[in-house]
């Protein structure tokens, strides 16, 4: 279902832009939620945005730095991170949440298979 695309290897205080797509017919009804987990780490959310794209949400972490947008035409959502930390590294996964809910609390259904964010000092 779902494939991240847009990851790869930026210094401190660059920018990247994940891009999560779907390539079937209900896209416009899925919230769809970012998570990342680092090495020995538990994967985290990092932010979500409403399946008709009214609404965001953001963990602390990065407020102020990624932007969620989406394209329903285009079955396209896109993580902008600018200003990234070191501590930003990590394997990024975009995952769906069917049924046009929220807030994205939910269990997810659907995840992608990962895009690896690389941010060095």
């Amino acid at each position: 279902h779902l494939v991240e695309s847009g990851g790869g290897l930026v210094q401190a205080g660059g920018s990247l832009r994940l891009s999560c797509t779907d390539s079937g017919r209900f896209f416009v009804s899925y919230t769809i939620r970012w998570f990342r987990q680092a090495p020995g780490k538990e994967r985290e959310s990092v932010a979500a945005i409403k399946w008709n794209g009214d609404d965001t949400r953001y963990a602390d972490s990065v407020k102020g730095r990624f932007t969620l947008s989406r394209d329903n035409t285009e079955n396209t959502v896109n993580l902008k991170m600018n200003s990234l930390k070191p501590e930003d590294t990590a394997v990024y996964y975009c995952a769906a949440l069917p049924g046009r809910l929220w807030p994205p609390s939910a269990p997810y259904k659907y995840w992608g298979q990962g895009t690896q964010v690389t941010v060095s000092s």
